[in-house]
């Protein structure tokens, strides 16, 4: 099977790239192999690392046979290993090749896992910031969309917060000061996004950002503010 990228689990690496590593499967657009990751207190937690041509990675942990932890981000498999050292999971997690342990900083398998975030890095706008377009949230209360702008760090912030809130309402923007009685967007004005490639833009690589320092926050506790902090870090 072959996926967006046009590049199969067959053809991701050459099997001379590959003919080492332990654990070898090759699968529709991934390929997967024995991993790990070792904490000096309680030694090596083992697990399936799947690295996809689109440039994800996912671990399956396999560190006791009951464990239920899957799809994993190397960082959170680091994590889930009790590593002492964490937050360095290119260097910490580890496959085996020639049947030694070696980081994965030290072989192919980041290949497309570096091309995708160097992808993502060069997601600016004219000025050299990432762009982001504006979002809408549904208000709890009166179930209209409201418009978000993300121009700013502190504008990602508030979007990023009333997101994770249930029980979001109009009430709660801190600007612009609308409550649940003002009229929604017309549907003609909700097509103008901010794209910088295009007004009526429905999402490109110009506007649509999956993570950057202005819309990710070091002192949040969510999931994927926690695994951008340490990927940003290594």
């Amino acid at each position: 099977m072959e996926n967006g990228d046009g590049r199969d689990g067959a053809i991701m690496f050459s099997d001379d790239e590959l003919s080492e590593i332990s654990g070898l499967k090759r699968g529709g657009d991934y390929i997967e192999v024995t991993c790990g990751c070792t904490s000096h207190r309680y030694g090596d937690a083992v697990g399936r690392l799947r690295v996809f041509a689109r440039g994800d990675l996912e671990i399956n942990c396999e560190c006791t046979p009951g464990c239920q932890e899957d799809k994993l981000t190397p960082a959170a498999f680091e994590k889930h290993s009790e590593r002492e050292t964490a937050r360095k999971w290119k260097s910490n997690v580890w496959v085996i090749f020639k049947g030694e342990k070696v980081p994965l900083s030290k072989t192919v398998l980041l290949k497309y896992y570096n091309q995708a975030s160097n992808a993502k890095s060069s997601n600016k706008s004219h000025n050299g910031r990432p762009c982001h377009r504006d979002e809408f949230l549904r208000c709890t209360r009166c179930n209209k969309e409201r418009r978000f702008r993300l121009r700013t760090k502190e504008e990602c912030r508030i979007h990023h917060d009333s997101l994770a809130d249930l029980n979001w309402k109009c009430a709660d923007l801190p600007y612009d000061k609308i409550t649940c009685d003002n009229e929604e967007e017309r549907a003609s004005r909700k097509v103008y996004r901010g794209c910088s490639r295009s007004p009526t833009c429905r999402g490109c690589t110009s506007c649509v950002c999956f993570g950057c320092d202005i819309c990710r926050f070091s002192d949040c506790n969510c999931q994927t503010c926690i695994d951008f902090t340490r990927n940003a870090e290594t």
